[in-house]
């Protein structure tokens, strides 16, 4: 376990993935009480967010600007009663605690995109790009797909009313 230490900054993802499914298997000796992670989901979606730490994150957004922007954001072809669905702020507000475990109610960007002040339809479509897999986040496509479509405009509609 000393070795592990000694080396503490580096964490190449074949070992993370190896740590955070077996810990103590991976680290003999160590007093920890957790148990790991068991489903490939989890350990991929823990690994997008440690990254996000990093000086120059792969994979994830915040690494690359350019790529996190919803501006270049793969497009969907959405029906228009998805796009026409009005959301309900206040449910919006309910939902939102999960998307504020991440990024910023505030619209302040620390290495997460701010998800404030973009129009609903853009919210609604960059949500259902990481639902049908056109935008590639483990963390997100987890969570947009299991969101439905009423709940997408609910947050639509709760993450544009902020800006006023």
């Amino acid at each position: 376990m000393t070795a592990a230490a000694r080396g503490a900054g580096v964490w190449p993802e074949a070992a993370l993935a190896g740590y955070l499914a077996k810990p103590r298997a991976y680290l003999k000796g160590t007093k920890m009480s957790f148990a790991g992670l068991k489903s490939e989901d989890e350990i991929a979606a823990t690994i997008a967010y440690l990254r996000t730490f990093s000086e120059s994150p792969v994979g994830v957004a915040g690494g690359d600007a350019s790529a996190a922007a919803p501006e270049t954001a793969p497009e969907v072809a959405l029906d228009s009663s998805v796009l026409d669905i009005e959301g309900d702020p206040e449910y919006g507000e309910y939902l939102s605690s999960e998307c504020t475990t991440c990024h910023r109610a505030d619209g302040g960007d620390d290495g997460i995109p701010s998800i404030v002040r973009w129009g609903e339809d853009r919210f609604v479509t960059v949500m259902h790009a990481y639902k049908l897999g056109a935008r590639e986040h483990p963390v997100m496509n987890m969570v947009a797909g299991r969101l439905g479509n009423e709940e997408i405009a609910a947050l639509a509609a709760y993450f544009a009313a902020l800006e006023d």
